[in-house]
């Protein structure tokens, strides 16, 4: 199978940077995005082949995710299932013979780490509701958390160790993630791999220059990572501050 994950950051507006070019090349089993930054309906997007699944933020053109998927799973589920956590459209599950799918979009923890506290609360319970799916079967988890895990995930670990996305608390609770049975699959198969970054800044040429964060992932269970065949970065495809990813797994 063919898996893609990629933050669009706002879906209108990768509609005119490329997006279908991308979909239809790459042509994935599974497409998720995060921080659609819209609702079903208000683009037209040309899916014959793709079930569509829309979890959209009460507040308009903020955050938000959906999936796009060749098989119609056996069920699905928005959120949660917490109140305080699910007003902002940041999960979909999806529920297929041999595994759970999971996309999400972790929430930042913002400047001066304003929201670290809520992210603590929120990797509690996503950890507490991933943990749940994998004791009935299998789980990919794919999106952005908002996280670089160890110092070569981003260009410059120095100068950002307190800051978001790159605190002692948000890698904490990553590998407290992969301690509790999820792998990261790039690491798997590119253990020591460099300057391999998913999120550039649009501030002083990031993108140009490779200054760069991995902070898009798929993660699953322990049991099934001799499944995982390879990953890809799409460093070369733009339309986004983020560029798509990919896994392909044999399931």
């Amino acid at each position: 199978m063919l898996l893609t994950s990629w933050n669009v950051n706002g879906l209108r507006a990768a509609l005119k940077k490329g997006f279908m070019d991308f979909l239809n090349s790459n042509n994935p089993d599974i497409i998720a995005l995060q921080e659609i930054k819209m609702e079903k309906g208000q683009a037209e997007i040309d899916l014959a082949h793709y079930e569509e699944i829309w979890n959209s933020a009460e507040k308009k053109g903020y955050s938000g995710t959906a999936v796009f998927s060749k098989n119609t799973p056996i069920n699905k589920s928005l959120g949660l299932g917490i109140i305080e956590h699910d007003k902002e459209g940041r999960v979909i599950t999806l529920e297929y013979d041999k595994f759970f799918f999971v996309n999400v979009y972790t929430p930042n923890s913002k400047d001066k780490l304003a929201r670290i506290d809520y992210r603590v609360e929120w990797e509690n319970s996503f950890k507490d509701y991933v943990l749940q799916l994998d004791s009935k079967k299998p789980v990919i988890i794919c999106g952005d958390l908002n996280v670089a895990h160890t110092e070569i995930d981003l260009k410059n670990p120095k100068s950002n160790r307190k800051n978001a996305g790159f605190s002692d608390q948000e890698r904490n609770k990553f590998t407290e993630l992969l301690e509790s049975g999820f792998v990261d699959s790039f690491r798997y198969i590119y253990p020591d791999a460099i300057e391999k970054y998913t999120w550039w800044s649009y501030r002083f040429n990031a993108r140009a220059n490779n200054a760069g964060w991995r902070i898009d992932y798929f993660l699953v269970s322990d049991r099934i990572k001799n499944s995982i065949k390879d990953f890809i970065i799409h460093d070369q495809v733009f339309g986004s501050d983020h560029c798509p990813v990919s896994l392909i797994i044999d399931i």
